[in-house]
């Protein structure tokens, strides 16, 4: 209890980093400088109008901050600023009570937000702004919507997207598809037959009964990780060491397809690996891949899917089921071949698994 005051200091945003924090820190002072400095030399120094608006200060924080929000992608800045500055400016013109205004101007732009698909928190502070800009924000009537505010906020995310290109963080963010089948039929991916379903997650949130600011695809992928991680540091003792083959059928770039076909074929295998004369590992080919007008492997091969000795067996599960991999190449520390795990081998550890500590029972 004693060290109970230092928890309301501890960061609450999952998956923060000092990094990502720097570098938001440098995205927002060159994307609200530059807005400002754009619009000033556009519009010139208005002793009246603002060039820039406050709450385009708490729309950088979320652009730069925290890109991945549904509360920080372009239309939501954009329109959640722009639509609530409107609100906050027709509501003006029919309310003269200060206090009843204000009100009224930022339930009204929550309400239009949320109809808009474009939840904003700034948003409110904008509408706010509009109420109590004074004189010269209402002599700027609907007009202010759109300068300053919708062309501070356009500015703002035209930078978020540039300075984002570099930040490792994609912008606008686009929530991860749910895995498909890959064999054209109605069937769903093997990866999503077993554990928690869509209506599981939809329960949960009901249960909960609290809005949370991620992505509703971002949450499914984010708890299919989890269940990945857990199940792989569970079996951590076993590594791809343990279950990859050794004597590996190989093929070089050059090598012709009907070489490639002939080894695929004799050795009832489904992919082989592409090594170079050094013995590393360039690519993988298959039958599927040799299919059409191929002279050789270097021309059609694939990048591999890689891992190490060390590496636990069961966090190869998302990389094998995913219904295009059928096998993990194993490499040493100079990226030369060491082994290969399959399917085949990856279901024989799990049912060793199974057996030993009485799945199913």
């Amino acid at each position: 209890m004693a060290f109970l005051p230092f928890k309301l200091f501890v960061p609450i945003l999952a998956g923060a980093t000092l990094r990502d924090r720097l570098f938001a820190s440098l995205g927002a002072i060159a994307g609200i400088g530059l807005t400002g400095l754009v619009c000033t030399l556009v519009f010139g120094r208005d002793p009246h109008l603002p060039f820039i608006v406050a709450p385009v200060g708490a729309s950088a924080v979320l652009l730069f901050a925290v890109p991945a929000s549904p509360l920080a992608q372009p239309w939501s800045i954009i329109g959640g600023n722009t639509l609530s500055a409107l609100c906050g400016i027709a509501v003006t013109r029919f309310v003269h009570e200060p206090m009843l205004a204000i009100g009224l101007a930022v339930g009204l732009a929550i309400a239009v937000m949320s109809l808009t698909r474009c939840l904003h928190p700034p948003g409110g502070a904008a509408a706010l702004t509009a109420v109590i800009g004074g004189p010269a924000v209402a002599a700027a009537g609907f007009g202010f919507a759109l300068v300053p505010v919708c062309l501070n906020s356009t500015l703002l995310v035209t930078l978020g997207w540039l300075f984002h290109r570099f930040s490792r963080h994609p912008y606008p963010h686009v929530p991860a598809s749910a895995p498909a089948s890959t064999h054209g039929t109605a069937d769903p991916a093997p990866s999503l037959r077993v554990g928690f379903r869509d209506e599981d997650i939809e329960g949960a949130l009901s249960d909960l009964g609290e809005t949370f600011d991620i992505d509703r695809q971002d949450l499914d992928r984010l708890l299919r990780r989890v269940e990945q991680r857990a199940l792989s540091r569970s079996h951590a003792d076993l590594t791809c060491a343990d279950i990859m083959s050794r004597d590996i059928v190989t093929v070089e770039p050059e090598a012709s397809a009907e070489t490639a076909i002939r080894l695929l074929l004799e050795h009832n295998v489904r992919t082989l690996p592409v090594i170079d004369f050094h013995d590393r590992v360039v690519g993988t080919v298959g039958l599927r891949d040799l299919a059409g007008p191929v002279k050789q492997v270097g021309e059609v091969m694939t990048l591999p899917t890689l891992s190490t000795p060390e590496a636990p067996a069961l966090g190869l599960v998302p990389a094998l089921t995913d219904g295009t991999a059928h096998a993990v190449v194993v490499v040493d520390d100079d990226k030369r071949i060491a082994g290969l795990v399959t399917q085949t081998d990856l279901l024989a550890a799990l049912s060793s698994l199974s057996a030993r500590e009485g799945w199913g029972r």
